[in-house]
């Protein structure tokens, strides 16, 4: 007997609801399964810094949430987009992870003339993960200064001065700039591949100052190798009450924050999406982990995606001014 006919209409019918079918029973099974093997979070940065300290925390809380490992895999380069591209061309199946942070979000769109994702349609930010502020410091062998006033009156007596960032656009450059701007003073940006060539160049003499992400200078401020002279949070850090906002130091409206999000790439299922946030709500609950985060010099953070996407939007418009006072570009 010879097979009934289907017209196109119908084999195009029975090919959608099959299509369907197969998705939701995929973010069915994504619901209940992921992960069940190893999952893979990309640090755009080297070893060693803010976003890679931090990240190696949650990965650790993560594992023992999850009962899977959780690799941090380092990929630095060209403002961290090399290691965001890798993410957003990645199988979006949750177990390629990427520990964007507000560069990402915010700023290399107005830096780079090409970009190899979009940050908007490309990938998409599970939740917040850390906020910090940026911390103003100077080499205690090098630089006299024990104060911003004492630091200004320095660097204008000297006539000119550098600081160090991680890279063109970053957070701590434009920040630097801002700050030059404010003053007058004739500031030279030395770009370096991370705090962890910053430091020892700051050490040596070769760079003046920096206005970097608190994370990365903890250590060397306490060890009384570098001196704090502000931070750039609206009130001082719990863990430094001895150094002074911005504010306190003589420059007002300067409160500039780093930030992060785990981001998926784009047609990630949303259960695992939502999963991901809600590991993240628990983990930001806990004490321990704010007490940890505290120290290293940030604040844990949670959020949903839409949350995410909301704040991301509202950065955008302040860092995109702030590129264009820098007047840096970026291939």
């Amino acid at each position: 007997m010879p097979s009934p006919r289907i017209s196109p209409n119908r084999r195009a019918f029975l090919q959608s609801a099959a299509a369907a079918s197969a998705f939701i029973a995929t973010a069915a099974r994504a619901q209940t399964t992921w992960p069940d093997h190893t999952v893979k979070i990309i640090v755009p940065y080297p070893a060693g810094g803010s976003t890679d300290v931090l990240a190696r925390i949650l990965a650790e809380r993560l594992k023992e949430m999850f009962g899977q490992t959780f690799v941090i895999e380092n990929r630095p380069g060209a403002g961290g987009n090399i290691g965001i591209a890798a993410v957003t061309g990645s199988a979006p199946d949750g177990y390629t992870i990427g520990a964007a942070t507000v560069g990402h979000f915010a700023i290399n769109q107005f830096l780079y003339s090409k970009m190899p994702y979009d940050p908007e349609r490309d990938m998409i930010p599970a939740t917040l993960t850390w906020e910090l502020p940026n911390v103003f410091v100077v080499a205690t062998d090098h630089v006299p200064a024990k104060t911003m006033a004492e630091f200004l009156s320095w660097a204008k007596q000297k006539g000119q001065t550098s600081f160090g960032s991680p890279g063109v656009g970053t957070s701590p450059h434009l920040s630097g700039v801002l700050f030059a701007k404010r003053p007058g003073l004739d500031a030279i940006h030395v770009p370096f591949r991370g705090a962890a060539q910053t430091i020892p160049a700051m050490l040596s003499g070769d760079v003046n100052f920096a206005l970097d992400n608190l994370t990365s200078y903890m250590s060397t401020i306490e060890s009384g190798k570098m001196r704090a002279l502000a931070v750039t949070s609206a009130q001082r850090w719990p863990t430094m009450p001895e150094v002074p906002t911005m504010a306190e130091a003589g420059l007002q409206d300067f409160v500039v924050t780093s930030w992060a999000a785990f981001i998926v790439p784009a047609g990630t299922p949303r259960p695992i999406i939502d999963k991901l946030a809600g590991a993240m709500k628990q983990i930001a609950a806990d004490p321990e982990i704010q007490k940890r985060f505290l120290v290293a010099g940030a604040r844990c953070l949670a959020s949903t995606p839409e949350e995410a996407i909301a704040f991301a939007a509202k950065e955008r418009a302040m860092w995109k001014d702030a590129v264009a006072l820098s007047g840096a570009h970026a291939q």
